[in-house]
């Protein structure tokens, strides 16, 4: 997840679970690939957003009766917003930032995400 500017940035899931919904980007690790790297790659394959340095926030488990994800979760600070547009690209519709304050009340956010974020201090 990306925080600049006391701002989240989202992105609107196209494929696979949680489509449909609002959710931080991320996605599969491929193989040879370090966590740290994957979460680089799939930040800038979703929003076209560089960054460097990731810092690990914790781990959750989503299951259905489908599926059973294990969630490695990655904070990357920014100072500030880039200046560069957002690109929704590979498996994002639609990437937007939203202030923090707005984020509990925001509709079509993947279940969990708020609590996480309140568990581990990014939102208040």
């Amino acid at each position: 997840m990306v925080v600049a500017d006391e701002q989240l940035l989202l992105v609107l899931r196209g494929r696979g679970a949680g489509v449909g919904l609002w959710s931080v980007p991320g996605g599969r690790v491929e193989f040879g690939e370090s966590l740290e790297q994957a979460v680089v790659r799939e930040l800038a394959e979703e929003t076209g957003l560089h960054a460097t340095a990731p810092t690990y926030l914790g781990m959750v488990e989503r299951m259905d009766a489908d599926w059973h994800f294990v969630i490695h979760d990655y904070l990357v600070r920014l100072p500030r917003l880039p200046e560069s547009p957002l690109r929704a690209a590979d498996d994002a519709d639609d990437a937007r930032w939203v202030p923090l304050a707005e984020l509990a009340t925001l509709p079509g956010v993947v279940p969990g995400l708020v609590d996480f974020l309140r568990e581990h201090a990014v939102l208040h």
